[in-house]
């Protein structure tokens, strides 16, 4: 028995022995498989392998943030604006491991049904709005990658790899989350720079409600925007930081917009919905009949003390609301000549305007009209000897012969440029907006050219050096403050040789010593400095140099030259740089030569002027227009019509042709257009830039004859809601008025509707080869 169990015992000792060494080969097999198995998982999931690895290059055209899980997908291939570029950055720098991926253009890919994808401009679209935009969900993946063509093996097995992680629900909650933080901090930047200027051009978005507003030099004219300290009432400039850096900020943003304006598709189809039926209200706001968008506050609520923006601001929404008539009624405005001497009252009835006429001695109420006595003027002594004692001054000022086109800052007395009229000067009156009485409506009703703006941190809608001469009679303007930016201003506009006259009856030590300082440090030559003894007036005569040798000789170079690639015609919501900008002295740049005496002026082209034979065939063309359509053809009564705009002037060759009619003509540049407007200043006319997405600088009924040649298919492409030009044109056209209107039929037979609903009478059309014409005049309809 005891052997039995020995035996028993030797034998489990020799399977226990077995059973051990066989456990041991198991275990190291498994470690080598599972560690074979971990080098093979991490050599195709690890971003650092060379297998598989499809980098790109860049994410700058990935529309959606990605999030961690989804690092190597790649759905959507619209190319996004600068705005993002900073969180596109982020995730390169977070996705990135040395290697480049083949940079994928989809807008040569071919679409599943065999045409040709174009970039779907939706999400920018959705973005701009502020809107969510949610992240692509799996059918639309696979559908996205079956319009890829060839990179759809890579993209599939990549996104098949990838479903294999846990936890993409939490990563795509967290990347709507980083989404929605984004959207956030873009309404919150929206809404601060609407403070500054509440642009709605541009009204269009939030960002685009806030400025559609472009600087332009030929087809962009320039960017820029500044803000107004609030308390400034006489013009004071807001000088911070902020100021710049706003300005930075909407170079990227209107360079960006220009930039996907150009990438859209020409074919968006009608300008205007042929299908649209039109309801029409009347404006509610404060300034009620006079009210001029972007430069009135919008809300007829709430009990602010000013009526105007101190720069200009239009509204977030479109202008789609009537200016209402007068509350006393309009009437026929007086016809000119007569209309020098007198107009009808409630035809620019103002709250402020009845005290100011009360205590005025140059305008007089008798019955129903205003009248101005020709024989009083704010100057004693008459307007006629203030300019005959300027020109004794100076007498190389020759009104009529070397000085033709003149600035007046400020409308107060509208008979300054009533008496240079008479002596072949055209006088361009600026109507400061502020809170105390703006006559540029009077003077606009007597007859006499007036652009309304304000005049704070940016630059007046003009080209550099085209003032012959620049008035200003007690304007309100200190011209001193702020390193004397507005000034500088003024340096920037006048021709090279041309005048200051600045007239003032009170003035302190303190500004005097202020001005002779900032008038040596830019060079100004002062050529008299004396003060009439009857009208009791100081007036100064300063000259801008003629050439750039002066500057080189200031001790401190304060203000100091602008640098060379700075634009100096860029003006349209650009800033007031502290910079003198050099005098043009290439034979190719305008302003090295003084122009022609008027009317030889008109028809001299200078050898500045590219394509000069261009230009005389425009001038005979539309002087052949003229002559043989729109003098007689029309039905116009051209001894009503005094005030005209061109809204899309070009070179001023419709201008030019109405030379000798008893009209003046606002030549318009728009902004995106090249930049013509040299030349009109050239030839003695005078102009403005505007961008037409936006309200126009004047008042309401200011206009008898509207001229848009082409103007509706120019901006096809630029205004979100092109209806807002036909509101606006109804806004500044006088009742009685004519709008002369040449473009595409399928531009004309909607726009034809539009006037109709607005109870227009359409007067002729006209159409041959898909052009035409339409004439319309206004009525004193409203709803």
């Amino acid at each position: 028995m005891r052997k039995h169990n020995t035996a028993l015992t030797r034998f489990g000792r020799k399977v226990k022995g077995s059973y051990q060494s066989y456990g041991l080969g198991v275990k190291l097999a498994a470690v080598v498989i599972l560690g074979l198995c971990f080098v093979f998982i991490w050599s195709v999931f690890s971003p650092s392998s060379y297998s598989v690895a499809y980098q790109r290059d860049t994410f700058d055209d990935i529309r959606e943030p990605i999030s961690s899980a989804n690092r190597k997908k790649v759905t959507s291939l619209v190319p996004s604006i600068k705005k993002e570029q900073p969180h596109n950055k982020k995730l390169k720098h977070r996705s990135s491991s040395g290697e480049k991926k083949k940079r994928v253009d989809r807008s040569s890919l071919p679409s599943k049904s065999g045409g040709w994808h174009k970039n779907d401009k939706s999400g920018v679209d959705r973005k701009r709005k502020g809107e969510d935009l949610k992240l692509p969900k799996k059918a639309d993946e696979v559908k996205e990658q079956e319009l890829e063509g060839s990179e759809t093996d890579v993209l599939e097995k990549e996104n098949e790899e990838e479903k294999i992680g846990n936890g993409k629900q939490e990563e795509e909650k967290k990347a709507v989350e980083v989404k929605e933080n984004e959207k956030e901090k873009t309404k919150n930047n929206s809404k601060q720079e609407g403070e500054g200027k509440g642009k709605g051009k541009e009204g269009v978005d939030d960002k685009e409600a806030e400025k559609e507003e472009i600087e332009s030099n030929k087809e962009e004219e320039g960017e820029g925007e500044g803000t107004v300290d609030g308390n400034e009432g006489n013009g004071k400039l807001a000088n911070t930081e902020e100021l710049d850096q706003e300005a930075a900020e909407k170079v990227e943003d209107e360079d960006e917009k220009a930039k996907d304006n150009g990438k859209k598709d020409k074919n968006l189809g009608p300008l205007f919905d042929p299908k649209a039926h039109y309801t029409w209200n009347l404006c509610s706001t404060r300034s009620k009949h006079n009210y001029i968008p972007c430069i009135d506050f919008e809300s007829a609520s709430g009990k602010l003390q000013n009526y105007r923006h101190h720069e200009r601001s239009c509204p977030k929404a479109p202008q789609m609301c009537l200016v209402p008539l007068p509350p006393g009624g309009y009437e026929t405005p007086v016809s000119w000549p007569e209309s020098k001497s007198k107009i009808l009252y409630k035809n620019v009835a103002h709250p402020k305007l009845e005290a100011f006429v009360k205590k005025g001695s140059w305008v007089v109420e008798s019955g129903d009209y205003l009248t101005f006595p020709t024989n009083q003027s704010i100057p004693k002594g008459g307007i006629q000897h203030y300019l005959d004692f300027i020109e004794e001054m100076v007498p190389d000022i020759e009104w009529g012969k070397n000085i033709h086109v003149v600035l007046d800052i400020g409308c107060e007395d509208s008979s300054f440029g009533a008496s240079l009229l008479e002596k072949d000067v055209l006088t361009l009156t600026l109507g400061l907006k502020d809170d105390l009485v703006d006559l540029a409506q009077v003077a606009l009703e007597r007859g006499f050219p007036a652009v309304v703006t304000p005049f704070g941190t940016r630059r007046l809608p003009f080209p550099s050096g085209v003032f012959d001469a620049i008035h200003c009679n007690d304007c309100q303007a200190s011209w001193h403050s702020n390193g004397g930016k507005h000034l500088i201003e003024m340096n920037r506009i006048l021709r090279p040789g041309g005048y200051f006259i600045l007239s003032s009856k009170h003035s302190s030590i303190e500004v005097e010593e202020a001005m002779s300082t900032l008038t040596a440090s830019i060079c100004w030559n002062i050529l008299a400095d004396k003060t009439d003894e009857i009208s009791d007036i100081r007036i100064k005569l300063y000259q801008k140099p003629q050439a750039n040798d002066i500057y080189q000789l200031r001790r401190k170079k304060v203000p100091p030259l602008c640098k060379a690639n700075e634009n100096p015609d860029a003006s349209w919501y650009v800033l007031i740089k502290s910079c003198l900008h050099t005098i043009p002295e290439s034979i190719e740049q305008h302003g090295t030569e003084w122009p022609e005496e008027w009317p030889k002026r008109l028809e001299t082209y200078p050898d500045w002027m590219n394509n000069r034979e261009k230009l005389i065939a425009d001038s005979e063309h539309w002087k052949a227009i003229v002559d043989h359509s729109y003098l007689v053809g029309l039905g116009i009564d051209w001894s009503n019509i005094r005030n005209v705009m061109d809204m899309k002037a070009i070179n001023g060759g419709f201008a030019a042709a109405l030379a000798q009619q008893k009209v003046w003509v606002m030549n318009v540049i728009p902004v995106h257009a090249p930049n013509t407007l040299p030349v009109v200043f050239e030839r003695g006319l005078i102009g403005v830039y505007h961008d037409w997405c936006e309200a126009f600088g004047t008042y309401a009924r200011s206009y008898d004859l509207l001229h848009a040649d082409h103007l509706f298919s120019r901006l096809k492409n630029r205004c979100k809601h092109p209806i807002v030009i036909v509101v606006e044109m109804d806004r500044i056209l006088r009742p009685g008025g004519w709008g002369i209107i040449r473009d595409k039929v399928e531009i004309l037979d909607p726009l034809e509707k539009i006037l109709r609903s607005l109870h227009w009478e359409i007067r002729m059309t006209f159409a041959k080869d898909k052009e035409g014409i339409l004439c319309a005049q206004k009525t004193m309809w409203r709803p």
